[in-house]
């Protein structure tokens, strides 16, 4: 007998494969339980039991046909006829060619025997094949149904994604992160709707204080108050919850192979079913009770027709019954699956009732055997996919990410960041966060803010605890912002600092910071700038003072003339890039400071000659050969500080003398030989950087400037100094390092202001002890070999050693 234990292998899944098992899954499979058990049975009555029971028919018959076995049933009644007639031999008449001749039995002491091979003879040429096989029949549709059935469980190409996906739905159904982010949403959803109704009323007054309008953030942004019912270790779980269902994502909207199997088993089962019904229905009439047989065995027996009794015919019929009236539940289960198949597109899965639910508004929508797993999934449990849809929420990954970056850098550790910008702020710097943490906003003292390379940011409304915020910086850094904070910024924020890979990074909202007055931009920008819509927004900062564009432009931005009435200093660093295009300069009447570097300029522009308040030009790294322009300056009225550093020129005209308000002038890292006279009647000269160039003489011309306070000659090829240099009394910075001087004249000791000297790299020999007379020049500044400063007087080296 065979226990129906061994077929349990066949039913037999993994419990958790059961949520991809609809109802109508679940119920062919109780029903394929119920026809194995059927076709077990009948196999083991076939195996146990006789199968059949033959007696003598006592009338000849060559043919099955012409056996009348119920004919001969009531003849042996009537006449209660004996087994011991079969064994009795009798002699009888030679049969009649026209009349059905009368057998008799032999005696040959063979009786059981007889009886046994009559019946083995009889069971395999008379009864009926289907009669004989109709177990075994059912145990192989059914196994053959099972097998259809799991087939998609057991394959390689899709059991790898089942288990795959199974693995993922459970974690991310049980993970506490998705009950957090449901929670939460619930909670913040009435919330927001209450103050964007807040923020949509129409006594909003822009030119009030914004703090005074704004409750919201304390309201809007969630303070982390159930941060501790997620631990870090919880956190980091749920972060790669995230990773996987992307790459799963991708993995499997790839292709549709899971649908096409479950299709192709669906079909394959209908077709079965078809095939089975059609013949089991017109062959289930064979099985009979009573069954003629013929067999040729006078000589052995003295009989050669038989009448049978297939023992078990009256329970196989019932069973055959049975199996078919499960076969057309079966078959129903196999036509309602192909319904829902073709019913609706299942090669793509929407979470609107779910966005709807929850709150969760980027929840995408998913498409082939994505969509197909959910919908099956769906057909289990829908609450699986609702909070497996957590899991596929950038806003959900972008609050857990935040939830995990306020563990990583609490308010503490971030203070200890802070730092001192070159413009006194104290500063501080992120780089490299998956986020802006939430800590952030709780160091209140924090004047500039820096974010470099975050892979997201987001300025929520607790930007307003920032009271002190004066500077932002986005440096490669996409940051999106909400109402509320943007509110805030654009009558707070003074300094806005943006570098960017392409000019579609910069945030558009930047223009709406109406109290914004220094603007840098550093990246690439278009060749043909006026088609740059970004910068056609320029016009919307009323308070812009200072605009600083490091890019690679060819020509001035158009749009730049369109806040020429408040500009005041413009700053263009090109990458080499030659910048031909300067007629918008013209328009920026207010401008006081220019600076054009690295413009591959040959010539000073024509268009800076027309600007009237310009008070500052910085033309630093060009190619400028030549500066006779330079007299056209004189128009500049109001022009202090000209820099012409880092450039090819190889002399200064003698109309430099017209620049009568030069305060300041650098020429240094040029090729100039000659000094003119002329250079020196620029009587306001405060600042004059000589360095690295090729000067072999000072003019003692250089002693009208009565006004010099730093002047610098460093690495030219000076031998001798003029006395007239001492009588710049006023003189606090004098370097002449890295030159030929010979001697240091005593005369030194006038400049009673000198703070810092350098002669370093030179071929002095001794110092002067006159150097004890300036007062205010000390050890630190005075930059001067160990041995050379040996030479002067112990008294003179002591007091320079002295600090104040």
């Amino acid at each position: 007998m065979i226990p129906v234990a061994e077929f349990k292998q066949f039913t037999e899944q993994q419990p958790a494969f059961k949520v991809l098992k609809p109802w109508w899954d679940v119920l062919a499979e109780y029903i394929t339980i119920a026809m194995l058990m059927i076709g077990v049975f009948g196999c083991t009555l076939q195996i146990t039991q006789d199968k059949i029971i033959c007696l003598p028919n006592h009338t000849s018959a060559d043919y099955v046909s012409e056996i009348t076995c119920k004919e001969y049933t009531q003849n042996t009644r009537d006449t209660n006829a004996t087994e011991e007639d079969l064994a009795i031999p009798t002699s009888s008449p030679a049969p009649s060619s026209s009349t059905p001749r009368e057998m008799s039995g032999l005696r040959n002491n063979l009786d059981l025997q007889q009886y046994s091979f009559i019946n083995q003879m009889c069971y395999e040429t008379a009864l009926h094949w289907y009669a004989k096989y109709f177990p075994y029949l059912v145990v192989i549709h059914t196994l053959i149904f099972i097998i259809c059935g799991n087939f998609w469980f057991k394959f390689p190409g899709t059991s790898s994604k089942i288990e795959h996906f199974i693995s993922i739905l459970g974690k991310c159904f049980d993970s506490p992160w998705t009950t957090r982010a449901l929670s939460e949403v619930s909670g913040e959803t009435t919330q927001e709707k209450a103050v964007e109704r807040d923020l949509s009323k129409p006594n909003f007054d822009e030119k009030s204080p914004v703090t005074a309008d704004l409750p919201v953030p304390e309201k809007l942004v969630a303070e982390t108050p159930s941060a501790s019912v997620l631990d870090k270790k919880e956190g980091e779980q749920a972060k790669a919850l995230f990773e996987k269902v992307k790459k799963f994502r991708i993995h499997v909207e790839e292709g549709d192979i899971l649908y096409s199997m479950y299709m192709r088993q669906t079909i394959l089962k209908v077709c079965k079913f078809l095939l089975i019904t059609v013949y089991n229905a017109a062959l289930v009439g064979q099985i009979h009770f009573i069954v003629p047989c013929s067999v040729h065995t006078e000589d052995m027996t003295g009989y050669n027709s038989f009448c049978c009794n297939h023992t078990k015919a009256h329970l196989f019929s019932k069973l055959a019954i049975s199996y078919l009236c499960f076969l057309g539940v079966y078959g129903l289960t196999c036509f309602y699956t192909l319904y829902w198949l073709f019913r609706r597109p299942l090669k793509e899965y929407s979470f609107r009732s779910v966005r709807e639910e929850t709150g969760i508004g980027d929840i995408p929508d998913v498409k082939n055997d994505f969509a197909f797993v959910l919908h099956l999934v769906d057909q289990y449990d829908s609450l699986y996919s609702k909070r497996f849809a957590v899991f596929l929420s950038e806003v959900s990954e972008s609050r857990l990410r935040q939830l995990n970056l306020n563990h990583e850098w609490p308010a503490d550790k971030l203070r200890q960041k802070l730092q001192h910008t070159p413009e006194g702020r104290l500063e501080l710097h992120l780089f490299k966060l998956p986020g802006l943490p939430d800590t952030v906003f709780e160091v209140t003292e924090t004047e500039s803010l820096k974010l470099e390379m975050l892979t997201e940011a987001l300025i929520p409304p607790l930007v307003s605890k920032l009271v002190r915020l004066e500077e932002l910086s986005l440096f490669n850094c996409p940051a999106k912002i909400q109402h509320a904070s943007l509110t805030y910024l654009r009558d707070h924020l003074r300094v806005l600092q943006i570098k960017f890979d392409d000019i579609k990074e910069i945030p558009l909202w930047i223009f709406g910071l109406r109290a914004l007055e220094e603007l840098h931009l550093f990246g690439y920008l278009s060749q043909d700038v006026s088609k740059n819509a970004t910068l056609e927004s320029l016009r919307e900062l009323k308070s812009l003072k200072i605009l600083v564009m490091k890019s690679n432009l060819s020509k001035v931005p158009q749009t730049v003339a369109d806040v020429s009435s408040h500009l005041q200093k413009l700053s263009i660093h090109n990458d080499g890039t030659k910048l031909i295009t300067l007629n918008a300069l013209k328009r920026l009447s207010l401008l006081k400071d220019l600076e054009l570097i690295r413009c591959d300029l040959e010539r000073i522009p024509h268009a800076v000659f027309s600007l009237t308040n310009l008070q500052m030009l910085d033309l630093k790294e060009n190619s400028l050969h030549t500066i006779e322009e330079i007299i056209s300056l004189q128009h500049c009225r109001k022009l202090s500080v000209l820099r012409l550093w880092h450039n090819q020129i190889a002399y200064i005209p003698e109309h430099i003398r017209k620049l009568k308000g030069l305060e300041e002038l650098c020429l240094n890292r040029n090729k100039i030989l000659v000094l003119p006279p002329q250079l020196f009647l620029c009587t306001k000269l405060r600042h004059l950087d000589l360095s690295y160039n090729e000067i072999r003489e000072l003019p003692p011309e250089v002693g009208v400037l009565q006004m010099l306070q730093f002047l610098s000659l460093t690495g030219n090829f000076l031998e001798d100094l003029p006395n007239e240099l001492f009588f710049c009394q006023k003189l606090k910075t004098l370097k002449l390092g890295q030159n030929k001087l010979t001697i240091l004249s005593p005369k030194i000791g006038a400049l009673v202001s000198l703070v810092r000297l350098e002669l370093k790299g030179n071929k002095i020999d001794t110092l002067p002890p006159e150097l004890g007379s300036c007062n205010n020049l000390k050890k630190s500044g005075f930059i001067v070999e160990h041995a050379l400063m040996e030479t002067l007087p112990l008294d003179v080296r002591e007091r320079l050693s002295e600090e104040s």
